[in-house]
């Protein structure tokens, strides 16, 4: 018996020496913050990277499945392995692992921003400070950005690189609507004017909880929330006319307000489907993108509120056990480069837009951008810029939520 357990024993040693040799050229430790970029591409070179995040578009997932993946295993021989997962799983994966100080993960990036950066930020659930070891970042973004260096409101802190930006944007078929609101007055008169046609996805979806901010900025501006504090009460007390506004226009929904879309993938259905006149986007040009492969009508436009539309950037951090930290920071420099940021802003592919830096690039380098054809439904960068509002803190958006929850579909 005991030969029999010193044999199990013997091969368990040689079974963890091969693993352990296998993997010792991957920092799963701070270390690599100390290494020069050169180490940290010759260390990344050969592994596997592990990206996680929200799956839920086919343009993203395919852009990311064909394009970054084959473009990281020619520049740096990276197998890149896309795993879709909602960010609450996530969160829930890393905490656990958190609390059972699980040294190494599964998780290399995580695609994410707004509250659920500052949960992970707040719990130590991510890998940094590490922006500062990205050379495309330095080259190519303006790293004194509020946009760059704040996350709905709290800072960044190099926890994490900016991936894309995002605007939300109401999508409409001019055949079918030739006048859109301007305005959260004349939104409600033209979803009065055609009962059933109009509704938001239920918050906590992304957009539809951008849509009610929106609706809030609207009707009783933004400023007074940048500085507030997440208190209840007082929050419910500033958002009470929007509040009201809500269920003014609850009766004139689809389905009258009784139900809601739970994603904005199902209103996007709806809308190609002519059950509804308008959809939404946190993506500018994803209606473009959606005209192109004939899943939305040729006719399809976007537009903003005269007073504007909330924008954030949206973000890649790195989990603090993530087994390949090398390659996690070289696969987001790569996505930092001006080639992976035009391929990421055309529409055909995903139609995201560039955190780069205009005044930083060269005339050769702008001309990859200018050349792209956003197409008819797009409305163009400048005119976005100049209607862009701030995100709201990050810790105000449960609460508003919250509120929007117990007093629209659960209210009167």
């Amino acid at each position: 018996m005991k030969k029999v357990l010193m044999v199990v024993l013997i091969v368990l040693s040689l079974i963890l020496n091969l693993v352990a040799c296998g993997q010792s050229n991957i920092s799963t430790g701070t270390d690599v913050l100390e290494k020069d970029w050169n180490a940290i591409l010759k260390e990344a070179k050969g592994t596997t990277v592990h990206f996680y995040g929200w799956g839920g578009d086919q343009r993203i997932n395919r852009w990311i499945d064909t394009y970054l993946a084959s473009r990281l295993k020619e520049e740096y021989n990276i197998t890149l392995n896309r795993v879709p997962m909602n960010i609450e799983d996530i969160l829930n994966n890393l905490l656990g692992e958190k609390q059972l100080n699980t040294v190494k993960g599964n998780m290399d990036i995580v695609w994410i921003n707004g509250e659920n950066f500052y949960t992970a930020k707040k719990n130590g659930l991510l890998f940094g400070p590490f922006t500062d070891k990205l050379p495309n970042l330095k080259k190519y973004v303006d790293t004194d950005s509020v946009e760059v260096n704040y996350d709905f409101g709290f800072p960044v802190e190099g926890y994490e690189a900016p991936y894309g930006k995002a605007q939300l944007v109401m999508i409409y078929d001019e055949a079918k609507l030739d006048k859109v609101p301007a305005d959260h007055k004349q939104l409600f008169a033209m979803v009065k004017n055609n009962p059933g046609q109009f509704t938001y996805p239920a918050p906590p979806d992304f957009t539809g909880s951008a849509f009610v901010r929106n609706i809030i900025y609207d009707i009783v501006g933004y400023e007074q929330f940048m500085k507030m504090e997440a208190d209840k009460e007082t929050i419910k007390k500033e958002i009470q006319p929007a509040i009201d506004y809500l269920k003014e226009l609850k009766p004139y929904l689809w389905k009258e307000g009784k139900s809601y879309p739970a994603t904005i993938a199902q209103l996007d259905n709806m809308y190609a489907d002519n059950e509804v006149l308008m959809s939404m986007s946190y993506n500018p040009n994803s209606a473009e993108g959606k005209v192109q492969i004939g899943a939305f009508p040729k006719t399809t436009k976007t537009f903003v509120f005269e007073n504007g539309t909330i924008g954030n950037t949206h973000f890649l951090a790195v989990p603090f056990n993530a087994p390949n930290k090398a390659g996690a920071l070289a696969v987001i420099d790569f996505i930092l480069s001006v080639e992976a940021q035009a391929s990421k802003y055309d529409p055909k592919n995903w139609g995201d837009l560039p955190v780069l830096d205009n005044a930083k690039l060269t005339q050769k380098e702008k001309e990859m951008f200018e050349s792209i054809d956003i197409g008819g439904a797009t409305i163009p960068q400048v005119q976005l810029l100049e209607k862009r509002v701030p995100e709201m803190p990050a810790n105000l958006i449960p609460i508003i939520e919250e509120i929007w929850l117990e007093n629209i579909p659960e209210g009167e």
